[in-house]
Formats: C-alpha cells, sequence, structure tokens
C-alpha cells in the first residue's frame, strides 16, 4: 500500500508547501518527500528528502540537496515494569548526537528527558492527561534555567486546542487543529511576543491531506 500526503502552510509574507510519499517493502518502510522548492523554478533537487524506516527499530533520512545524513535509533527496555522509550539521535553535517528517553508510568503520566551531548544542557519534561482530553505539560531547561508550560483540551474528538509559554523570551502561544480523515486537517497559530513594545501576533494556518493508493 502507498501513502501520499500533501501539506500546505500560510504566513502572513509567504506560503510553503510538501509533499510526501510513503510505501511499505517488507518490513521496512520507504518515504520521499519534496517541498514548493523542488519543481517552483522547474525540477531540481532542492527540498528533496529521502528516508528508510524500520519501525520501533531505526530511521534513516537522507538530505539530497545538502548531502547529510541522519540517524534516529529507537528501543525500549523496562524499567521497575515501566516501559522506557529510547531514541539515541545523529545528524552527520552539524555533528549533533541527541539522547532522548521517556519513562511511561500509566497512561496518564509520564517524563521524558532530552540531551544533546557537548551542549551541558537536558530538557526534563512532565506531561499529565486528565480525564483522556485534557493534557498538561511542564518543562524545564537546565542550561536556560527556565520552564516552559504547554496545556491542551480536546474537543467534540477532532477538535484540540492548544496554548503555550516560553518563559525566556515571554512567548505566548496558541493553536486550534482539527484532523479528519474525510476532510483533511488544519491548524491556525498565533504567537505572541509579550517582550515587544508593540505586540502584534503572528498568525499561520496550515492544511493537510492524507491519501491511500
Amino acid at each position: 500500500m502507498m501513502k501520499a500526503s500533501f501539506k500546505a502552510r500560510y504566513e502572513a509574507e509567504k506560503a510553503a508547501a510538501a509533499t510526501t510519499v510513503a510505501f511499505n517493502a517488507g518490513d521496512f518502510k520507504l518515504r520521499a518527500s519534496m517541498t514548493d522548492a523542488t519543481v517552483v523554478k522547474g525540477p531540481s533537487l532542492n527540498g528533496l528528502a529521502l528516508a528508510v524506516e524500520k519501525p520501533g527499530l531505526f530511521i534513516i533520512d537522507y538530505d539530497v540537496p545538502k548531502k547529510d545524513i541522519r540517524f534516529q535509533f529507537m528501543n525500549s527496555i523496562r524499567v521497575l515494569e515501566k516501559p522506557l522509550n529510547l531514541n539515541y539521535i545523529h545528524c552527520h553535517g552539524d555533528n549533533r548526537t541527541i539522547l532522548d528517553g521517556t519513562l511511561v508510568f500509566d497512561s496518564t503520566n509520564k517524563v521524558s528527558a532530552n540531551h544533546v551531548m557537548g551542549s551541558g544542557s537536558c530538557k526534563l519534561k512532565y506531561t499529565y492527561v486528565h480525564g483522556g482530553i485534557t493534557t498538561f505539560e511542564p518543562s524545564y531547561d537546565t542550561a536556560k534555567n527556565a520552564w516552559d508550560f504547554m496545556v491542551s483540551h480536546k474537543v467534540y474528538g477532532n477538535d484540540v486546542f492548544r496554548a503555550t509559554y516560553q518563559t525566556t523570551g515571554r512567548n505566548l502561544g496558541f493553536e486550534w487543529s482539527r484532523s479528519s480523515k474525510l476532510n483533511g486537517s488544519f491548524k491556525i497559530c498565533a504567537s505572541l511576543c509579550l517582550l515587544e513594545e508593540r505586540k502584534m501576533p503572528k498568525l499561520s494556518a496550515e492544511t493537510s491531506w492524507d491519501f491511500e493508493m
């Protein structure tokens, strides 16, 4: 089976689009994606990316124009009878390695840690889901000594309202998204920097459609 998706993003001064095609090859998934930069000024390699995935084990992404490769390896172990999901990510181009882990206590509580090797920083996050519809997510950056906060709420099953606040830059964000297999999905975002003297929100919108062939 082949799956395809199309995504368009609209902002005040620009618009962008991307297409992804994926299909199964035995136990592997193969994926190709391109942006509008690939076709706008005639066929080119700009914005073209290829990927191969072994679900649950690894993903290899290759950025064709940049000739850059990214490796991601996944594993899951049990700690005190709780699943610990681990990710090892290495980006060859900027020689960056990321370690990520999530310990799932139950369906409503989990903690995560993300560390970029050599950076001296670690991002810690706690996620709590209340009643299956409301999510609270505080996070702490050890390098910045700063907290970020996120809360989201599901409405009518397909609609999600999300609010975020970053304490370092005093950035406030709001998002409304809706997912539908029949009519496609959309997301409308507004962000506001409370440090700016002229507080004007930045608006953006995204639409996406998924197809099976």
